[in-house]
């Protein structure tokens, strides 16, 4: 999620969660021996975080906002002397790349797919310059490139750790990161699964996302770390892909209807409401300027052209 054009509707979504779920945010949750996992503040626009202690090294997921890595980094001081070696960029966007800066000067190696170095390359300076606008951490810091890149896969292996690095398609943006721990069956997701009503659309292909969750599916992960929103289990990554197969449903419907682009945009209201009514992917659904959003994209992908502003 690109929280810097995105913090009402974040905090909106925080709001709306139980006392419960509320509880976990800026928490350091044990998932494995040595694997842990971190909610992030929606209201401060922090994405979540996940690390994996290695024999000599620790690798981190996400380096968050340069605010975000600061509470994160001590949490993990505090817990092992190992050095900070390898931070990963699951995606560009300014919520899980713009701390990068604050890790490197701990010593860690900024590692993403080539997409997000592209993308950073191509407007990570433009957006340094608009969110430094309205976040302090930011333009207390600099912008920060990886330095490590991979294609298709990267491995970290000690023997007693395996830390997979998969790219498996468009989804979020095009250069999303997997996380994939295969002994312990621990997936994290960085944004291409999110838990709740987190999905930003305007840099991802919707159609070629449900692909991507399909291949994420099929590595058998037990616990999934999500981007945003709490942890969970496999039916995260399952909900997130009902949702947008029952979005571009929807709006495939009313381009079969022959309703026109004026048409459709009024009628969001009511497939929001339908869509609200799908239990297990209800969460998904977020407000109804939000969601014109989802549908607007989902309409462009279909061949339908956009809707009117």
């Amino acid at each position: 999620m690109a929280s810097s054009r995105l913090p009402l509707f974040a905090a909106l979504s925080l709001l709306a969660s139980p006392a419960s779920v509320r509880a976990q945010i800026n928490t350091v949750q044990p998932i494995a021996p040595d694997v842990y996992f971190h909610e992030g503040d929606p209201r401060r626009g922090h994405c979540n975080n996940g690390w994996i202690v290695m024999n000599d090294y620790v690798v981190e997921v996400d380096a968050n906002y340069p605010s975000g890595a600061k509470i994160v980094i001590p949490k993990i001081r505090a817990m092992t002397e190992k050095p900070l070696r390898f931070v990963i960029d699951t995606h560009f966007h300014p919520d899980h790349s713009f701390g990068n800066q604050i890790w490197s000067d701990e010593g860690a190696v900024v590692v993403a797919q080539a997409g997000t170095l592209d993308e950073l390359e191509k407007s990570g300076a433009a957006d340094w310059d608009l969110s430094a606008k309205s976040r302090p951490d930011v333009a207390a810091s600099r912008l920060k490139l990886p330095s490590l890149v991979y294609t298709d896969l990267l491995v970290f292996d000690d023997g007693r750790h395996r830390v997979e690095l998969r790219w498996a398609g468009i989804a979020h943006t095009r250069g999303d990161t997997l996380v994939w721990l295969p002994k312990e069956r621990i997936l994290f997701t960085g944004d291409v699964c999110v838990n709740g009503s987190f999905n930003y659309v305007h840099d991802s292909d919707i159609g070629e996302w449900i692909k991507a969750l399909e291949a994420a599916k099929k590595l058998g992960a037990q616990k999934v770390c999500p981007g945003h929103g709490p942890m969970g289990g496999p039916e995260i990554i399952a909900d997130q892909q009902g949702y947008f197969i029952e979005l571009r449903r929807g709006v495939q419907e009313l381009i079969d209807e022959k309703k026109s682009p004026a048409e459709v945009k009024a009628a969001v209201p009511e497939l929001a409401a339908r869509l609200r009514k799908i239990a297990h992917i209800a969460r998904y659904v977020p407000t109804d300027a939000y969601f014109t959003a989802h549908v607007g994209k989902a309409y462009m992908e279909l061949g339908a052209g956009p809707l009117p502003k």
